[in-house]
């Protein structure tokens, strides 16, 4: 990959399209994961306004801590950012404590999760429409278009998507050529959706570069047989992930009325 050359277009493209869309800039919720880190220091190499938010819920401390880091950084290097703090874990707890109990405590934890994401995104369309900006997603092109690795409506809930045509690895090689924090690139990624430090790979079973391989293999038309071992585990992981979530990677299914009806 070109990355320079990857990265200067990226930035002229959020450049023209938030210029075409007569929009002042971009916001973005900080995690201090690799992509929301790369994301927001693209958007900010664009010299229009960017608002970095830190939307802690029952945040593992060195996720924040990686967050705020990183926004420092960016506000070192570059005079266009400015952030916020948005305190919604009592939010969070409020909305939990208005809900019904359930039987399954575990499907309950995971629909929490999903809640995390969404509340959010409320946060970042707030900001949004109140200083005319756009939102700027930070998947990637495994997670929002392999394995379906974002919730829908959640984070998954953007205006524009700048880093979803690039691999985990390449992410990563577009923020080792910017500058990013190396605590950053080191840290294992996660969604920051359970309040503890399990990563991405504890909950798919399977590394970035395991699906980025799954991926391809997907595409040059390989099925189980071709594979056996740990291969075989990983490519039927990708197959999963990639057939269950399909719902979040197509368009939302319209019931057409057949004319003679209307």
């Amino acid at each position: 990959m070109q990355t320079e050359k990857v990265t200067q277009h990226i930035v002229h493209w959020l450049t023209d399209y938030a210029t075409q869309a007569k929009q002042k800039g971009f916001v973005i919720g900080v995690s201090g994961g690799i992509d929301s880190a790369v994301t927001s220091t693209l958007c900010a190499m664009t010299g229009l306004d960017l608002l970095c938010l830190e939307m802690p819920i029952h945040q593992a401390p060195n996720q924040v801590n990686r967050a705020s880091r990183h926004i420092d950084w960016l506000q070192k290097n570059y005079k266009n950012v400015k952030r916020q703090e948005v305190q919604l874990t009592e939010v969070f707890d409020s909305l939990v404590a208005a809900f019904p109990k359930v039987e399954n405590e575990e499907e309950r934890f995971m629909s929490l999760a999903n809640t995390r994401a969404r509340l959010r995104m409320t946060s970042l369309y707030y900001f949004a429409a109140l200083h005319s900006y756009l939102v700027a997603g930070t998947g990637n092109k495994v997670e929002d278009f392999g394995v379906g690795f974002y919730t829908k409506y959640g984070d998954g809930g953007v205006d524009l998507s700048p880093i979803a045509d690039l691999l985990k690895t390449e992410v990563y090689a577009v923020a080792k050529h910017l500058g990013v924090n190396q605590e950053i690139i080191d840290a294992a990624p996660t969604d920051g959706l359970w309040g503890d430090d399990r990563t991405d790979e504890d909950q798919i079973g399977a590394s970035y570069p395991e699906l980025e391989w799954a991926m391809k293999m997907q595409d040059d038309g390989k099925t189980d047989a071709d594979f056996e071992g740990r291969e075989k585990e990983v490519f039927q992981i990708f197959k999963r992930y990639h057939s269950m979530n399909q719902h979040k990677m197509v368009p939302i299914p319209v019931c057409t009325i057949p004319e003679m009806l209307k």
